[in-house]
């Protein structure tokens, strides 16, 4: 299925972010992660990322491949600007229609590990609307997904550049926007509130990370400008030294932060899975989730 048919009709997305493990003891620790995750509750899609400079890029369609086929749920590849020249971008799309992938999520891609920006690589794109345009234009059988910032991209000088930018990506053909993490409803519904205004029409999906470790949360959000509201902060700092306890505060606040997002009518949630299941299932198992 494709993502444009997902949300259509009011129909209720639930989708699962991965990445490719490094190790085939990874891989099998995912795929199990999966199956746990699939028994209780069938995704509308897995979506599976695409490393920078070549980290784990080139496993990005074999794995999207593979959970398709052991897995028998709708997947999706992303696919970033970073280090690619435009022609090598045809290739991998024209590889990846030959494998039967039909959703793409497009992004421009955060800079290589060690590199402070972005940069254009010789012969290819500098935002992601020209990677949807292409896609558009020269693969037009694939459904795109794209990225929105509740809380402002980092490298944007302001709220209003940053959503000009995302309207000119659902423009170019986007037919969803799955936001970055965040961890204040208030900030989400503030965005989805311009983000209509502006006139764009295409489903927007929360993103949500449950935290399930206190360090590992501080280091996303410190790269990704995310913030940790602070009555959050401090009940996950008063269990710093017992993980359980963080994991527990982790899921009941996700649990209270998709209720009020449920409630609000979204279309769908998105939950970065970090390749683990538990705290998602528990999520699951607490929620009234549309079927």
């Amino acid at each position: 299925m494709k993502i444009a048919d997902i949300y259509s009709n009011g129909r209720f997305g639930l989708s699962f972010e991965i990445f490719p493990p490094k190790t085939e003891a990874g891989e099998a620790q995912l795929l199990s992660a999966l199956e746990t995750l699939i028994v209780y509750r069938r995704p509308s899609f897995v979506s599976c990322t695409y490393g920078a400079a070549g980290s784990t890029r080139e496993q990005t369609l074999e794995l999207t491949v593979k959970i398709r086929e052991a897995c028998g749920v709708t997947t999706a590849s992303h696919r970033t600007c970073v280090g690619s020249t435009v022609e090598e971008i045809r290739l991998w799309l024209k590889g990846a229609t030959d494998l039967g992938i039909e959703n793409i999520v497009a992004l421009r891609g955060d800079p290589p590990k060690g590199e402070p920006e972005f940069k254009k690589p010789e012969g290819g794109f500098a935002y992601a609307n020209e990677l949807v345009t292409l896609i558009r234009q020269e693969f037009p059988h694939f459904s795109v997904a794209v990225a929105g910032y509740p809380e402002t991209h980092q490298e944007a000088p302001s709220p209003a550049v940053d959503l000009a930018n995302l309207k000119r990506k659902v423009d170019a053909g986007a037919d969803a926007v799955i936001t970055q993490l965040f961890y204040d409803n208030r900030d989400f519904f503030d965005f989805r509130r311009r983000y209509t205004e502006a006139g764009i029409t295409a489903p927007l999906i929360p993103g949500i990370l449950p935290v399930v470790n206190l360090n590992q949360i501080q280091r996303i959000t410190s790269m990704c400008g995310a913030k940790i509201p602070i009555s959050f902060l401090k009940e996950l700092e008063a269990y710093r030294e017992d993980s359980q306890g963080q994991i527990d505060v982790g899921v009941r606040y996700a649990i209270r932060q998709c209720r009020e997002l449920l409630d609000a009518g979204i279309p769908g949630l998105h939950f970065y899975l970090l390749n683990k299941a538990e705290a998602t299932l528990r999520i699951l198992q607490a929620l009234d989730l549309p079927r």
